[in-house]
């Protein structure tokens, strides 16, 4: 199971742990992935994402996930979210 956002691709960064006596440890910085259910007004159903908090607030702002697919580019969704984006897109077109 991957760290990685569905929508936005956001995954994990590495850094270090910087003590008081300036001791440098590496370290992970995990996105802040949520489980969350997002309707599409075109299609009529819902679909479960794993997504960061980040891509949630995008989604809100946009307007919805049909018009945030519309935006999103190909390269950053993942596998099941592309299958998502190609079906609204042929519900948009044939509306």
């Amino acid at each position: 199971m991957s760290r990685r956002c569905e929508l936005t691709g956001k995954g994990p960064m590495s850094g270090n742990n910087v003590s008081h006596a300036k001791n440098h440890t590496r370290r992970r910085f995990l996105p802040n992935l949520q489980d969350v259910t997002l309707q599409s007004d075109v299609l009529g159903r819902s679909f479960k994402l794993k997504i960061s908090n980040a891509a949630l607030r995008t989604v809100d702002h946009r307007g919805g996930l049909d018009a945030f697919m519309a935006k999103a580019k190909e390269a950053e969704l993942s596998p099941d979210a592309l299958k998502i984006k190609k079906e609204i897109a042929k519900a948009t077109a044939a509306a």
